[in-house]
């Protein structure tokens, strides 16, 4: 246990450094699960992926959830369009603004990414003991709330 956190009670773990080693590795699996990845990029699958499981949503609502700039986002749509992954339809509570909806080529593209992935992943861990494949598959719900933003507001000593 580091000694400048005299706060910390014995046996707690310091939240900053799990969070420096949590994004560190959380970085690092990202990187080698992308750079193995065929022609899409990981901000166009994300895209996707969001269209697919809320749309049909307008351009600016996306740019929100995956927290990129509305020009960011028009590229990423502008060329989801073009590889015929998206559809424009106009909105029908405002004539001037459009959605934007999963076509089938979109969703394959999306199970393609992400099965991708996900074999990748499963190469990195396939040699780990039992007991770290336990212990990250016993963190997996904490991470996904995470993920989400759905972390509880419980007291962190409890």
């Amino acid at each position: 246990m580091r000694q400048d956190h005299p706060e910390q009670q014995p046996g707690q773990m310091d939240r900053t450094e799990v969070a420096a080693r949590l994004a560190a590795a959380v970085g690092r699996i990202n990187r080698r699960a992308r750079s193995d990845s065929a022609s899409l990029g990981y901000g166009i699958v994300s895209a996707l992926a969001t269209i697919q499981r809320h749309g049909p949503l307008r351009p600016g609502d996306i740019s929100r959830i995956e927290v990129v700039t509305k020009p960011t986002m028009t590229r990423i749509l502008t060329e989801l369009e073009q590889r015929g992954f998206i559809a424009r339809e106009a909105d029908p509570t405002d004539g001037r603004a459009f959605k934007v909806s999963v076509t089938p080529e979109g969703i394959a593209a999306v199970e393609a990414a992400r099965n991708q992935r996900t074999g990748i992943v499963a190469s990195l861990i396939t040699d780990l003991p039992s007991d770290d494949l336990d212990a990250i598959a016993n963190a997996l719900g904490a991470l996904e709330r995470v993920a989400q933003g759905e972390v509880s507001q419980e007291d962190p000593s409890s």
